[in-house]
């Protein structure tokens, strides 16, 4: 204790680098101009893959975290190249995670190795109430999601849920990968966040946060592994990030308060499900959302609005976006729309939100299917513009088509013949330079290119709409 309390004075007066005998616990080394460094190997993490490091790792966060209090300025937690198995490991104020590219933090299978709270606090990498806080470094989080399938499906994996421990209810019963909670200026950059056992990366109730250079993994069969979810949290940027996972990749929700100020820009995305998804969780308002430069590969669906909440909103555009939809099993929400905007109640105790204002300019896809416009008698979509869209159908799964999925909730699946533009309960429809292209493949059966009914689909304006058929 002496020693720590020795340096953090002598790092206040002076600022200069310090070093220590191979004896001493702690070592503290400037690695930017403003920034501190503790390595976890200095309080004994084996980085073996096979012994925890949780001691010692949150040792290091609590040293890195003090000197941060003492010297103002922000602290790396080293990790360097190696596996480093852990249980929870909780961020503080002032501290990053710096994993070296040949390191990998792995997140414990066992249910002991999450707090003891219920399942909201289960995370491999969690931050509470902290500021200034992050992950960086090109190294890996690994949830080690593939040893939580009880049974391998190609459909669609059988996942270990704890409910049966009476930890947790109904089958989302496993752990998160990285979580911050009311938590503010946060980087995550240059990192790759892998096979989560769970959902990836959680933004819950916090602001201003910056996404950048992130790779994410999950296996493809394994469901409700989502990419990253923002949920009631404002002002957030995403760029250059891949996300190659089973279920939602960007996912904005508002469980408990609004969402606002959204951007991502310049990602590769494919997935078993959408793309980039607002909902289902939608009680509040989403607002001020731009998606630009964006390519979505072989997705199950695109960009998709499922407001079934009561939730509204407004003010989003999606623009540049190469899209390309495919189905996939039906035990998969998704019927391979490129574009999918609905609001409808999920229940009887749950009323429709509103949606309006929303642009979708400079948009190429290649799809099974056609776009999906779906508001409901108690909120209608109003003021939607689609400019500059190169549209392409043609079949190259095997599933069936033929069906609307407005899951969750709602009308489920319902049987609907395939169009491509398949529309109910709007006001204000704006189309502007649209060229829709039809596989003349007989097997498709299908070249209608509007379907709706007049009473429910009101003030459309068309300027430039082409429809025709293409040899493939």
């Amino acid at each position: 204790m002496f020693q720590l309390q020795l340096l953090l004075s002598l790092l206040t007066l002076s600022f200069t680098t310090q070093s220590y005998s191979s004896t001493s616990q702690l070592s503290i080394l400037p690695s930017k101009p403003n920034s501190l460094s503790i390595s976890v190997t200095k309080f004994g993490a084996a980085g073996d893959g096979i012994h925890y490091d949780t001691v010692p790792i949150q040792k290091a966060i609590s040293a890195c975290s003090e000197a941060v209090s003492k010297n103002q300025r922000q602290c790396h937690v080293i990790f360097p190249p190696g596996k480093y198995l852990t249980a929870t490991i909780f961020l503080k104020s002032g501290v990053l995670l710096d994993i070296h590219r040949n390191a990998t933090i792995l997140g414990g299978p066992r249910l002991e190795d999450y707090p003891k709270e219920r399942n909201s606090k289960w995370y491999v990498v969690l931050a509470e109430d902290a500021a200034d806080v992050g992950i960086t470094g090109g190294g890996e989080i690994n949830g080690q999601g593939l040893k939580f399938v009880q049974r391998f499906d190609k459909k669609k994996n059988v996942m270990v849920s704890w409910n049966h421990t009476r930890a947790c209810l109904g089958d989302e019963c496993r752990p998160r990968l990285v979580g911050f909670i009311g938590c503010r200026n946060i980087e995550i950059s240059d990192v790759r966040l892998i096979e989560p056992a769970y959902w990836c990366l959680h933004l819950v109730r916090s602001d201003n946060t910056s996404i950048s250079d992130v790779t994410i993994y999950g296996d493809f069969n394994s469901p409700n592994n989502d990419g990253i979810d923002i949920e009631d949290s404002n002002n957030t940027v995403i760029t250059r990030c891949n996300i190659n996972t089973g279920d939602d990749a960007i996912c904005p929700k508002s469980s408990t308060g609004p969402v606002h100020n959204l951007t991502a820009t310049n990602c590769w995305i494919r997935t078993k499900s959408s793309a980039i998804k607002l909902g289902s969780a939608s009680f509040y308002t989403f607002k001020n959302f731009l998606f630009d430069n964006i390519t979505i590969f072989e997705s199950h669906r695109g960009l998709a609005l499922q407001i079934r909440d009561g939730g509204n909103v407004s003010d989003i555009t999606f623009s540049n976006i190469n899209i390309s939809t495919r189905y996939y099993h039906p035990s998969w929400w998704g019927r391979a729309e490129p574009i999918y905007v609905t609001t409808c109640p999920r229940d009887a105790t749950s009323k429709a939100g509103s949606i309006s204002n929303l642009l979708f300019v400079n948009i190429t896809s290649t799809s099974e299917n056609g776009i999906f416009l779906s508001g409901s008698g108690g909120g209608v979509l109003s003021n939607l513009k689609f400019i500059n869209m190169n549209l392409t159908y043609k079949r190259w799964t095997k599933y069936p088509d033929g069906w609307v999925d407005y899951r969750p909730g709602c009308q489920e699946l319902v049987k609907h013949q395939t169009a491509g533009f398949m529309m109910e309960h709007i006001d204000g429809l704006v189309f502007e330079n649209v060229v829709m292209k039809w596989s003349n493949d007989e097997s498709m059966r299908w070249n209608n290119p509007l379907d709706f009914r007049p009473s429910t689909v009101n003030n459309i304006s068309m300027l430039n709409f082409y429809s025709r058929s293409y040899q493939q």
